[in-house]
């Protein structure tokens, strides 16, 4: 029997006023100048500030330079801004975006190069040789649930062809060493970003179970974060001060990326390609292609479907499981198409480039080649 070795180790504070602990913590080991990664949106609003006067007796600085779809300049100028403050540990506040960049702010911090040089794909890469400072996460929103992650997903600041490629650099170095999950800071989130970085979770909870990886303990994850995000998403949208629905999002999201691990599948492959050429918010992106790949894959894993549409609590079997999906997009206001949000026909050449050679989709559960991702991404349009 093969054997697979596994690990979930970050320590995780969930709950509401999670965020008051974090000076304590650090304190705890010894640390005093922190610099806070966050994205200039968020660096601007009352809970960034709200969450600085918690860290009172710290020398805090902010890098606020994450903006879009995270690129290598921005984590460079963010490890420029550690060194400047003379840091010892970078806290991570915010949404994926912010959070991944934090993750390889602390790796660029102490180590050499250009971090696109650190992707696992990279034909040189480069190892992680030192240690990397401190590194504590606090998500302000339910989506990614980068703070539990071990990769960084972060785009080139320019490639042939156009666009953006992502590139992902990937190590247990990278993962926080305590996460501070609180409810609250996700209270303020409208309702178009409750509803995409929510689509965010659920995919990933969904695409995680339906890998072909071997996993059970990811599978048992990505069911039960099902579970609670298909009970709570609507919920947090249409109330978007309801806390207990805005815990139920934030665990499905911690859950979906625990979940992971085991890989994804090949709405995550269009996404990336979108985000990569066309600039769309990552989990739209995986919202707007969900139903149309879900509903090519069922046929390789009906009774796969089966369990999904179980967990979210649906009569009707897995045949009811695609057709829920697009009303809850309707019901959270996700409306259209790609077409809608500026994809147009001359993108695919470059979309499908991209999308058939992204590292999900080598764990979707059915085989996409170049022209099935065309067809998939015609049929989202």
């Amino acid at each position: 029997m093969t054997i697979t070795t596994f690990s979930f180790p970050t320590t995780i504070h969930f709950g509401a006023g999670a965020r008051r602990l974090v000076a304590d913590h650090l304190r705890g080991q010894g640390l005093v100048r922190p610099l806070i990664v966050t994205d200039r949106a968020l660096a601007a609003l009352p809970v960034t500030a709200e969450f600085r006067s918690h860290l009172g007796g710290l020398e805090v600085a902010v890098y606020d330079g994450v903006h879009g779809n995270p690129t290598a300049s921005q984590v460079m100028r963010g490890a420029e801004a550690f060194r400047a403050h003379r840091a010892d540990c970078v806290i991570g506040f915010g949404g994926g975006a912010a959070l991944d960049v934090a993750k390889v702010v602390a790796l660029m911090a102490v180590h050499e190069g250009d971090v696109i040089e650190y992707a696992w794909d990279h034909p040189q890469a480069r190892p992680i040789v030192h240690a990397l400072p401190h590194f504590v996460a606090l998500p302000t929103t339910a989506g990614t649930g980068s703070e539990v992650g071990r990769s960084s997903v972060v785009a080139e600041d320019a490639s042939p062809g156009g666009g953006h490629v992502k590139r992902a650099v990937f190590s247990p170095h990278l993962l926080a060493k305590a996460v501070f999950a609180d409810p609250e800071l996700t209270l303020a989130l409208p309702p178009a970003v409750t509803a995409a970085t929510g689509m965010d979770a659920l995919t990933h909870n969904i695409e995680s179970y339906l890998s072909p990886a071997w996993h059970p303990m990811c599978d048992g994850i990505a069911l039960e974060g099902l579970r609670l995000g298909a009970r709570a998403l609507e919920t947090a949208v249409r109330e978007p001060g309801n806390l207990q629905a805005r815990s139920d999002m934030l665990m499905s999201s911690l859950m979906g990326a625990v979940a992971f691990q085991k890989d994804l599948g090949s709405v995550h492959a269009c996404a990336h390609a979108l985000g990569a050429v066309c600039d769309l918010h990552h989990g739209l992106a995986n919202a707007l292609m969900i139903d149309t790949v879900l509903a090519w894959n069922r046929d390789a894993v009906p009774g796969k479907f089966d369990e999904l549409a179980h967990a979210a609590g649906l009569a009707g079997g897995g045949a009811a499981f695609v057709p829920w999906l697009r009303g809850l997009k309707q019901r959270i206001g996700i409306t259209g198409g790609l077409a809608d949000r500026g994809v147009r026909r001359e993108h695919l050449p470059r979309l499908v480039e991209i999308a058939s050679v992204d590292f999900a989709g080598r764990t979707n559960p059915r085989p996409a080649s170049p022209q099935d991702y065309e067809r998939l991404l015609i049929a989202a349009m």
